[in-house]
């Protein structure tokens, strides 16, 4: 009985995968959120990352989660009611990158804060960033490594907790494909569209990347495969295509935003 459903269970993910992707088979909602909370453990446990107490800095808070929340509340989040969209800042200048675990665990440097010209720009890294959790590009892309293997044991319930745990390290410094890059690209601009928010805003982080030269750590995902010229062209076409805002925000509340970090 048990090998007859195994072989079904094959047959379906056989059968449906290249439609619907592997992870959507093998990781629930409730699995991108254990893996997630794991990396959000070993990002907090790691002394060299001095998250910022939010009862210290809440100010600082309110603008993160006020830009945050205009994002989720885009109505294009797939994900928005079911992830816990916890968002934290991390106090390091020199380093320039903000990163979304699955599950929407989200943590965002002091200095791409203090980097970035405006709330436009911002948020359309927060986008992009939102996009990888809401697309689930991480456990898409454990699918791909771990495969049918490890899907059964999170399925089974069997030993999964250590297994979890050590995923849960690499996904920390995880490189995400040119499709996957290319999606998150195009996806800040699905969510950014009915916001109050430049639709291109991701595009203006890239801009600012390459008039600025600054001794700082690139953004994984400036790192990898997609090249910036053409994903400032491909993101302003996208806006384009789809008709949508391109006034920029007020700034005022982003440098009210800079001013309340330390």
């Amino acid at each position: 009985m048990k090998t007859l459903t195994l072989f079904f269970l094959f047959c379906a993910i056989s059968l449906t995968s290249q439609a619907q992707g592997l992870n959507d088979l093998l990781f629930s909602v409730e699995d991108e959120i254990k893996l997630g909370r794991q990396v959000a453990d070993e990002v907090e446990k790691d002394p060299k990352n001095k998250v910022l107490d939010e009862k210290k800095y809440p100010q600082a808070y309110a603008h993160l989660r006020r830009i945050t929340n205009t994002i989720l509340n885009s109505g294009q989040v797939k994900y928005k009611d079911q992830f816990v969209w916890q968002v934290k800042i991390i106090q390091n200048d020199t380093t320039l990158n903000a990163f979304c675990a699955p599950g929407g665990f989200i943590y965002v440097y002091t200095g791409i804060i203090k980097f970035l010209d405006n709330e436009d720009q911002f948020a359309g890294v927060m986008a992009h960033e939102i996009a990888h959790a809401d697309r689930r590009h991480a456990t898409s892309n454990l699918a791909n490594m771990h495969g049918i293997n490890f899907g059964m044991q999170l399925l089974l319930g069997k030993n999964s907790g250590g297994r979890i745990a050590q995923i849960a390290s690499s996904l920390i410094n995880l490189k995400f494909s040119r499709t996957h890059e290319t999606e998150a690209d195009e996806y800040s601009v699905i969510y950014l569209c009915n916001t109050n928010y430049r639709s291109d805003g991701a595009a203006g982080f890239f801009e600012k990347m390459q008039r600025t030269s600054k001794g700082s750590s690139v953004p994984a995902f400036l790192s990898t495969h997609p090249n910036s010229a053409n994903r400032i062209e491909n993101i302003k076409n996208a806006a384009t295509k789809r008709k949508c805002k391109l006034n920029s925000a007020k700034d005022a509340n982003y440098a009210a935003f800079k001013k309340s970090l330390p």
